[in-house]
C-alpha cells in the first residue's frame, strides 16, 4: 500500500543515486497525493546532498519541506476537528454530516488515512466516515484508502463491515495488498478469529498477492494452538495451498500433523507422516515432539514414553532432542506425576542430553505447584551443579518466594548468593517482607551481608527494611539493627528522619 513511508524510501534511493529528475517528480507526486516527507527522511537526504556539494538541491529541498510542513500542520488541525465531531456523538446522518459539511475539508488519501487512524478504536464510525468522505465532490476512494479502512475494521465488533468492504473492493477491481493481509491475519490469529483468518487466506490465495509459504505455516501453527483444533479449517488451508500450484513442503506437513496430534487423531497423523515420507521428507524431532505432545495432552504417558524409547533403540543416529524430552517431562509435571518426570530427566541425561534453563524452569514450576518446595530447591542445586547451566532469573525469583513462603530463609538466602554468582541483580523484595514479619536481626544482618559486594547495599534497601520493621511494630529491633549499620547509613538524612530525628545520630562507629 502506497504511503508516506514508501514514498520516503523511494526518495532516499533516488537521492542516493543522484537521479534528480525522478527525485523531484516523485516528491511532487507525493505532495499531490496528500503525503508528506518526514523529518528523518528530510535530514538524511539533505545530509547526503551536502556531502556531494549539491547546494542548490539542499536549498530547494529545504524550501519544499517547509512548505509541506505548513500544509501538514494545517491538515492535522482539520483531522482533529473531524475526529472530534465524529467521536463526540453517535453518527446521525443529519447531525454529524451537517457538522462535517461546515469544516473546510480537502479530501486526500493521506487525510482519509489520518482520520481512520484516529478512529481506530471506533471502527463502526470509521466505516461510516469512509463512505461519507467517498461521496464528497472531487474525491474517490482507492486501493490505499480501502486497505487503510480494512485494517481498522478487522475486529470482532466490526467483522461484518470488514467483509462488506472486501466485497466492495472486489466489485471495483481492487485488492488487499500483502502488507495489509499480513497485519490483519496476525490480528485475527491473536484474537482467535480463526474462521475469518482462514477465509481471508483463501481469498488472498485467489488474488494477485498470494501469501507466502511462511504465512501458510504461521496460520497452520495458530490453528494447532487451539485446545481443540478445528481440523476442517486446517484442511481448508492445506487444500487452498495445493490448489494454487504449491507443493506441500515439510513445514506445511508439520503444520497439518501438529493439529492432528493435538486433536488426538493419531491414525490420521500417521497417514500424514506416510505422505510426508513419500514426498521425500523423513520424520524428525518436530514430528516426534508433536506426537509426544498429543499423547501427553491426553495423559497417555506410557505411549508417549514408548515413542521416545523406540527412537532411542533405532539403529540410525537420530536421538530425541531437548525439546522432545521437555514436552514429555512437562506433561508429567502438568499431571502432577513428579516422580515420573524425574525418571525421565535422568533417562534423558543417560542418553547424553543435558537439561537447559527451560527444562529446569518446567521442573521447578512442577514441584512448586505440588508444594514440594524443598524438592525444587534440591533439584535446582543438583542440576545447576552437575550440568553447569544458569537458571532463568524468573526461576530464581519464583523459588525464592516459595522458600520464604514456607519459612526456608537459609535456603532462600543460598539462592540469592547463587543469583549473584550468575550476575543477576539482587532480588531483595521478598526478603524484606519476610525479615520484618518472621526474621531476627541476625537474619537481617546476614541478608545485608549477602547483598554486599564491593559496596554496601543501597540506601533504598536499608530504608525498605526499617520501614517494614516499623510497620510490624518492631521499633526496638530496628534500632538494634541500626547500630550495626555502616556509619554513612546511620547518619544519612533520610534514615535520621525515619527514626524521628532531624539531626544526625551520633553513634560510635
Amino acid at each position: 500500500m502506497t504511503s508516506s513511508s514508501v514514498y520516503s524510501l523511494v526518495l532516499r534511493v533516488l537521492g542516493n543515486n543522484k537521479k534528480m529528475k525522478e527525485f523531484w517528480v516523485t516528491l511532487r507526486t507525493m505532495k499531490e497525493k496528500g503525503f508528506y516527507l518526514d523529518e528523518e527522511t528530510h535530514l538524511t537526504i539533505s545530509t547526503g546532498f551536502n556531502k556531494e556539494n549539491m547546494n542548490s538541491e539542499v536549498v530547494a529541498l529545504s524550501h519544499f519541506y517547509k512548505g509541506m510542513m505548513l500544509e501538514q500542520n494545517a491538515m492535522q488541525s482539520v483531522v482533529k476537528k473531524v475526529f472530534g465531531i465524529i467521536s463526540g456523538s453517535e453518527w446521525d446522518d443529519d447531525k454529524v454530516e451537517n457538522q462535517l459539511a461546515k469544516v473546510q475539508i480537502q479530501p486526500s488519501d493521506n487525510f482519509v488515512i489520518r482520520v481512520l487512524k484516529e478512529l481506530q478504536n471506533c471502527p463502526l464510525k470509521a466505516y461510516k466516515f469512509f463512505h461519507w468522505v467517498g461521496k464528497q465532490s472531487g474525491y474517490r476512494q482507492n486501493t490505499v484508502t480501502y486497505n487503510a479502512v480494512s485494517r481498522v475494521l478487522a475486529r470482532v465488533d466490526s467483522i461484518e463491515e470488514f467483509w462488506s468492504i472486501l466485497d466492495e473492493m472486489k466489485c471495483v477491481g481492487l485488492e488487499l495488498d500483502l502488507d495489509t493481509y499480513i497485519k490483519i491475519s496476525k490480528q485475527f490469529q491473536n484474537i482467535r478469529m480463526m474462521e475469518d483468518a482462514v477465509k481471508l487466506y483463501e481469498l488472498m490465495m485467489d488474488s494477485s498477492y498470494k501469501p507466502s509459504v511462511p504465512d501458510c505455516v504461521m496460520l497452520l501453527k495458530s490453528l494447532s494452538a487451539s485446545d481443540k483444533p478445528n481440523l476442517d479449517l486446517v484442511f481448508r488451508v492445506a487444500k487452498k495451498f495445493e490448489s494454487t500450484g504449491y507443493t506441500l513442503c515439510k513445514a506445511v506437513y508439520d503444520g497439518i500433523h501438529r493439529s492432528l496430534t493435538s486433536a488426538g487423531k493419531f491414525d490420521e497423523a500417521e497417514k500424514i507422516v506416510e505422505m510426508m515420507k513419500i514426498a521425500g521428507y523423513e520424520p524428525d524431532n518436530i514430528t516426534y515432539s508433536q506426537i509426544v505432545f498429543g499423547l501427553c495432552k491426553l495423559r497417555r504417558f506410557a505411549e508417549a514414553r514408548k515413542v521416545i524409547d523406540d527412537i532411542i533403540e533405532q539403529p540410525y543416529c537420530y536421538r530425541p532432542d531437548i525439546k522432545t524430552w521437555t514436552i514429555l517431562i512437562q506433561g508429567y509435571c502438568n499431571a502432577g506425576e513428579l516422580d515420573n518426570a524425574l525418571l525421565s530427566l535422568y533417562k534423558m541425561m543417560e542418553n547424553s542430553c543435558n537439561p537447559n534453563a527451560d527444562l529446569l524452569e518446567v521442573l521447578v514450576d512442577g514441584f512448586v505447584t505440588q508444594k514440594r518446595i524443598d524438592g525444587a530447591y534440591k533439584l535446582l542445586l543438583e542440576i545447576t551443579g552437575k550440568c553447569r547451566i544458569c537458571p532463568r532469573q524468573a526461576t530464581f525469583k519464583k523459588l525464592i518466594e516459595s522458600l520464604l513462603g514456607v519459612r526456608k530463609f537459609e535456603e532462600a538466602l543460598d539462592l540469592l548468593r547463587l543469583m549473584k554468582t550468575k550476575q543477576y541483580p539482587p532480588y531483595h523484595g521478598p526478603f524484606v517482607s519476610h525479615i520484618s514479619k518472621f526474621g531476627t536481626m541476625e537474619d537481617a544482618a546476614e541478608f545485608l551481608k549477602v547483598l554486599s559486594k564491593k559496596n554496601y547495599p543501597s540506601l533504598t534497601v536499608y530504608l525498605e527494611i526499617f520501614e517494614s520493621l516499623f510497620q510490624e511494630g518492631r521499633l526496638s529491633e530496628a534500632k538494634d539493627l541500626l547500630y550495626k549499620c555502616p556509619h554513612h547509613i546511620r547518619n544519612h538524612t533520610k534514615i535520621c528522619e525515619l527514626f524521628g530525628s532531624s539531626e544526625s545520630l551520633t553513634v560510635e562507629s
